[in-house]
């Protein structure tokens, strides 16, 4: 710093000899105001390889003027995250603000780490680029049901996923990402997308591609993220016929407490081309009436419709209830063939306060058959909360309103605890509108491990009940399954 503030003076000398002696008032501020943008320029280089997003002003003297364009110098981009709780947003999930952050403060080429793989930056800043993927491996044991065939200890691979996510400037971004956990490769999310700002304090972004449904809290918080190894019901039955992808487009727009989505698609992907996909619309918005630094209440709504397609018209139903890793163990609707299309709809309410958080949902499907039968309606709803005992605030993205990656105050890696959290749900599910259908209910316990933002352990013991009028066990039964998961998401 010194060697670069004595050559700016040693050029300003040579350049006009008459200076070295009595250099004027205009030329001293000139020369201020260089060393002012020069020293606020590398404090936020600093900064920013440090990890840190701090905004840094350098004055300067009272009787000395500063111009706009050497303040605007002096105080580089805010970036702005999701939420303090929460790890920093990949390439594709940055705002607009955190976008251009990272565009406008280059420093060569870097490398960030803190969720588990690096963040790769080029020189000039316009290209970013990040490998990720999760492991998510399961044990489950089932017993006290009146048939044997529940009674069952399985493992399994809930995800298996290797993918990759970044960007090009400030506006565009992707990511890819296939799942492995079936032995076979199973295309998820794949999208490329646009983002941008309408005005301060309104973003908006437009994804294409194989997209990931936003419906609901849980139907929206991704496998790694869940606080149950098993979403509840309402993500489970509530849902398209098609499942939680579909290959299409998706704006969303998004504002200081909450945001809205609009999505249309055809079918998942796959390999038939021979009759036309069916359609779904759906959308979704959320909204947090409260929000401060440790307390936030959320609302939301959600609604979808789909015309099937012609090679999709089975709407059978047999949904996880005590546990995804066994196959006999589910609420059943019994065959219902000659499906036209479907309608559903659902409610959110919950939040949090300090370590403490607590989320409600409710959902309806109606069901539309061909030849004038009796349209088939699914109801679901459920209510879940956690506590984590070392005071860390729960992972909730205010800009999804779903659940994301914690940021571990006191990893264990670091010598610390980790964070640990206590879990209690209660959901249920009807089929019963439907002849064949079931009904079931299900109280989970549970305790999430986080040693840090990236790895975790879950266990989880359920208490179910089903009553199935069709399928292999019929009538009332219950039981108890206790399942565990270690997942590392990176």
């Amino acid at each position: 710093m010194i060697l670069r503030t004595g050559s700016a003076l040693l050029a300003l000398v040579i350049a006009t000899p008459a200076l070295a002696q009595t250099p004027s008032p205009s030329d001293l501020a000139d020369l201020v105001r260089a060393q002012a943008a020069e020293i606020a320029t590398l404090k936020a280089r600093l900064d920013r390889l440090e990890g840190q997003q701090t905004a840094v002003a350098a004055p300067a003297p009272a009787p000395v003027p500063t111009p706009p364009q050497v303040a605007q110098a002096a105080e580089p981009r805010r970036t702005v995250p999701f939420a303090p709780q929460l790890v920093p947003p990949g390439p594709a999930d940055r705002d607009v603000t955190q976008a251009l952050a990272a565009r406008d403060n280059p420093s060569g080429i870097t490398t960030e780490w803190g969720s588990g793989l690096p963040v790769f930056h080029s020189a000039d800043g316009v290209y970013t680029f990040k490998p990720r993927g999760r492991i998510l491996a399961d044990v489950s044991s089932t017993f006290g049901s009146k048939s044997d065939t529940r009674n069952l200890t399985t493992t399994g691979m809930r995800a298996l996923r290797l993918g990759l996510e970044g960007g090009v400037g400030t506006h565009f971004f992707y990511q890819m990402e296939a799942d492995f956990s079936e032995n076979e490769v199973d295309v998820v999310t794949a999208f490329m997308g646009w983002r941008d700002r309408i005005r301060p304090g309104l973003d908006y972004d437009v994804r294409a591609g194989h997209l990931f449904n936003d419906r609901g809290f849980e139907g929206s918080t991704g496998s790694d993220s869940t606080p149950f190894l098993e979403r509840t019901t309402v993500a489970t039955a509530i849902i398209p016929q098609r499942g939680f992808y579909g290959i299409g487009i998706m704006p969303r727009l998004f504002w200081k407490t909450g945001h809205a989505s609009l999505t249309v698609t055809g079918d998942r992907v796959d390999g038939t081309q021979a009759v036309s996909d069916g359609r779904t619309v759906l959308g979704r918005a959320h909204w947090n009436p409260v929000k401060t630094d440790d307390t936030v209440l959320h609302l939301g709504l959600w609604g979808f419709d789909e015309s099937l397609s012609s090679a999709a018209t089975t709407l059978t139903r047999n949904t996880v209830i005590g546990g995804r890793f066994n196959g006999g163990l589910r609420v059943s609707t019994g065959p219902l063939l000659g499906g036209t299309g479907t309608t559903g709809y659902g409610l959110e309410f919950g939040g949090y306060r300090g370590p403490v958080w607590v989320m409600a949902e409710a959902g309806r499907r109606d069901a539309r058959l061909d030849a004038g039968r009796h349209d088939f309606t699914s109801k679901a709803w459920s209510l879940s909360g956690g506590f984590f005992l070392t005071g860390d605030l729960p992972p909730y993205n205010p800009r999804l309103g779903s659940f994301g990656q914690p940021k571990v105050l006191k990893p264990t890696f670091d010598g610390g605890p980790g964070a640990i959290e206590l879990t209690a749900r209660y959901e249920s599910l009807d089929y019963t509108d439907l002849v064949t259908g079931g009904e079931g209910w299900a109280g989970t316990l549970g305790v999430n491990w986080y040693l840090n933002s990236f790895t975790r352990f879950q266990v989880n013991a359920i208490h179910w009940n089903t009553d199935n009028r069709s399928g292999a066990v019929t009538g009332s039964d219950d039981g108890e399954t206790v399942s565990a998961r270690v997942a590392v998401t990176f």
